[in-house]
């Protein structure tokens, strides 16, 4: 490997860096803010991602054997920012289901109490559908502060909501009031934000359907100039100036992308 395609896959990794995803919830105690990413650091990411992808394609080029180290930096960095996606992905998914089994817990949790059951057996049974609550029900036996526990286990993503569960437990604890009435009140909301968020979901879906056509336009194209007799993909592949309009189209439908999902998290959120 000469050193030009070392330095362009080496800059393929720090491309694919850049292009990693900020985690979809702050670990934290406190609430979740509303908006994951603000647009200022995201435009300097993106920003970073393309200077260091036109300069590394500037560079190979200027050295030895330019074009294929071109290409192999523009491959690792699609690799690496399609992986991230992919993960991105998953964590989001991962996070609604987590989203469902809190409401979930929380309906079996006030409907135990409303039966009369006390805290530390509504907590067990809430715990046998939803393992992760296992840390509270621990710290309710011991007589342990029971709203940091589920205020820690907030942090995690998608469990956010149990910020709500907390102040309402706190709050019932310090004041003496009951648990039930205030979990039920805290379960409405829950179930008008699940509601609002579905909606919201499905209105989304139109816009990412069509960032999805958008992304797959450019190959349509492709597919066009090359039945009327032309060689687009030889332009892309074999000259200075195709490999330049490749490395920005790509980190353009990069950044499309990026936005698009970080626009739909803060709403969603």
């Amino acid at each position: 490997m000469t050193p030009a395609a070392a330095a362009a896959l080496l800059l393929a990794t720090v491309a694919g860096l850049l292009a990693l995803p900020r985690p979809l919830a702050p670990r934290h105690a406190g609430p979740v803010p509303p908006v994951l990413a603000r647009p200022r650091g995201l435009v300097l990411r993106g920003a970073g991602a393309l200077g260091v992808l036109l300069g590394a394609v500037a560079g190979a080029t200027v050295l030895g054997d330019g074009r294929r180290a071109a290409l192999a930096l523009m491959a690792g960095a699609v690799a690496l920012a399609g992986a991230a996606a992919v993960r991105r992905r998953r964590r989001a998914a991962a996070a609604d289901v987590r989203r469902e089994r809190v409401l979930a817990a929380c309906e079996a949790l006030t409907a135990d109490l409303r039966a009369g059951q006390p805290p530390v057996t509504a907590l067990e049974r809430a715990c046998r559908d939803w393992g992760e609550l296992r840390a509270v029900l621990v710290a309710a036996r011991v007589d342990a502060d029971v709203p940091a526990a589920l205020r820690g286990l907030a942090g995690r993503p998608g469990a956010g909501d149990l910020v709500a569960v907390a102040a309402a437990w706190q709050v019932a604890h310090e004041t003496g009031s009951g648990l039930a009435g205030a979990l039920e009140q805290v379960v409405g909301g829950l179930r008008e934000r699940r509601r609002t968020a579905r909606l919201v979901a499905g209105e989304l879906a139109a816009a990412r359907a069509t960032a999805r056509l958008l992304a797959l336009l450019p190959v349509g194209v492709l597919a066009l100039g090359s039945s009327l007799g032309g060689d687009p993909v030889g332009f892309l592949l074999a000259t200075t100036p195709g490999l330049v309009c490749l490395g920005v189209g790509l980190c353009l439908c990069w950044l499309g992308w990026l936005w698009l999902d970080r626009l739909a998290a803060g709403v969603l959120d």
